[in-house]
């Protein structure tokens, strides 16, 4: 008999984020963001797998920060800014607050898509796209691509991202009175095909807040 849900989603699965003054930095290093800022992918925990992508997270009042290592390719990512959300990069999905119980996304709810190339004069650049969550009830409000702030390192056997998001571009961001926050993630790959966070595509997450997992951002 095949096992249609996986063991991740039988938890529901809350990260600690640590707090990180100085950030984004200028230049190449934006976070560099250390093992204390490691996410751990909960199905990992339930095998063998060993997962080909590491993210990382950090906060301070000003936004939310994360890198995310790619391992295992042999090829670079080949991306298209006109598919951000179909073609090689990393996908995110923020709630500002911790609502489990919602099926439909609502204007405090956003997707935004990573993607290592397609930015800059050249198309070689790192990009952000915000889209529409959806099936929204109500869309957040859409930043442009210039709000954001990225940059991408190439490793021997990947790549790694590092972008920032402003709380300006977090509608309802507060991290004082709403510590805690909705939180999703998938990388696209070519290569590696898809890698989320708990559930795979089988399920609605792209649409549905309550598939989603939480972020703590502690202050300490």
């Amino acid at each position: 008999m095949n096992q249609i849900i996986p063991p991740s989603f039988a938890f529901r699965f809350a990260f600690p984020v640590p707090h990180a003054e100085g950030i984004p930095r200028r230049g190449k290093h934006l976070l560099g963001l250390g093992d204390e800022h490691r996410l751990f992918r909960p199905g990992t925990k339930f095998g063998s797998e060993v997962s080909p992508v590491s993210v990382f997270a950090a906060w301070n009042e000003n936004g939310l920060g994360f890198s995310v290592e790619v391992r295992g390719k042999q090829h670079p990512p080949v991306s298209n800014p006109d598919r951000p959300d179909e073609t090689d990069g990393f996908q995110l999905w923020i709630h500002t607050r911790s609502a489990r119980t919602i099926h439909r996304a609502n204007r405090l709810c956003h997707q935004f898509c990573v993607l290592p190339s397609g930015g800059g004069d050249d198309g070689l650049k790192p990009l952000v796209r915000q889209l529409p969550v959806p099936r929204a009830g109500e869309d957040a409000p859409l930043s442009p691509p210039d709000s954001f702030r990225a940059v991408m390192e190439t490793l021997k056997d990947g790549y790694r991202l590092e972008f920032w998001l402003p709380a300006e571009t977090l509608n309802g961001f507060d991290p004082e009175d709403s510590p805690q926050i909705g939180f999703f993630w998938v990388l696209r790959d070519s290569e590696l095909g898809e890698v989320s966070l708990t559930v795979d595509s089988a399920f609605p997450y792209v649409s549905d807040p309550s598939l989603w997992e939480t972020l703590e951002l502690r202050s300490s």
